[in-house]
């Protein structure tokens, strides 16, 4: 990745655009990229951790009592883009056969398309097995449609604190209902957090969710970043 990171450097503003909600910025601070909503810091490029944690528990959780070679042809969607850490892990594992990206905001999508941000993904929306869906995560999940093995969701910055009003209704319990009704019988939810929520992890076990916890990534300052994992029955 390019350039070093310098926390005490000015924000430089790269883009603004007005979208159907909101605005959304992308900013250079030394050698790192920031997207900001509606004034909201959602993430930056200095440290991927908790974001690839966050594709390979679920693989893991898939795996976790397997024995022999392990499974692949699965599927997994991945709620938003970002700055595309998720992504990029997912496209490097080969057992991910079917990439699914729901990304609301069309101008991130373009970041990732040949613009700054397309190193972060790993140019993964080249990839044959990656869809971009251009849509609201909230209403695709609650809506009719395709099953996955994974839902690997990080579209806030946690149940607790949540971009847009509307993703609140995302970690309720018809939320969670009709996250499990996206998943295919053994799939796996996680869902990224800025930090614990222990509130959340046992609306996961009420929302008919098993083997619910939460793995935890040591930051420089603050909380953890976490990652919550639940299977279904």
């Amino acid at each position: 990745m390019p350039g070093t990171y310098d926390v005490d450097a000015d924000p430089v503003v790269l883009e603004r655009t007005e979208g159907p909600y909101g605005e959304v910025v992308l900013r250079r601070r030394g050698g790192r990229f920031e997207i900001i909503a509606n004034g909201c810091f959602l993430m930056d490029t200095s440290d991927g951790r908790s974001e690839r944690l966050l594709v390979d528990a679920a693989l893991d959780a898939l795996e976790e009592g397997r024995t022999g070679q392990a499974r692949g042809g699965l599927s997994v969607l991945i709620g938003g883009l970002g700055v595309g850490f998720s992504l990029e892990r997912a496209a490097a594992e080969p057992r991910w056969a079917r990439i699914d990206v729901v990304e609301r905001e069309t101008a991130v999508v373009a970041w990732h398309r040949g613009g700054p941000l397309a190193p972060y993904s790993g140019h993964a929306l080249d990839d044959p097995r990656v869809r971009v869906l251009e849509t609201d995560l909230v209403a695709y999940v609650a809506g009719a449609g395709e099953r996955y093995d994974a839902l690997c969701l990080d579209i806030d910055n946690g149940p607790d604190w949540t971009v847009t009003e509307n993703n609140d209704s995302l970690y309720t319990p018809s939320g969670l209902t009709a996250c499990r009704e996206r998943l295919n019988p053994g799939g796996v939810l996680a869902v990224w957090s800025a930090r614990p929520s222990a509130a959340f992890e046992a609306a996961l076990r009420g929302a008919g969710f098993s083997r619910a916890r939460t793995i935890e990534v040591p930051v420089a300052r603050g909380v953890p970043d976490v990652v919550h994992v639940a299977v279904t029955a």
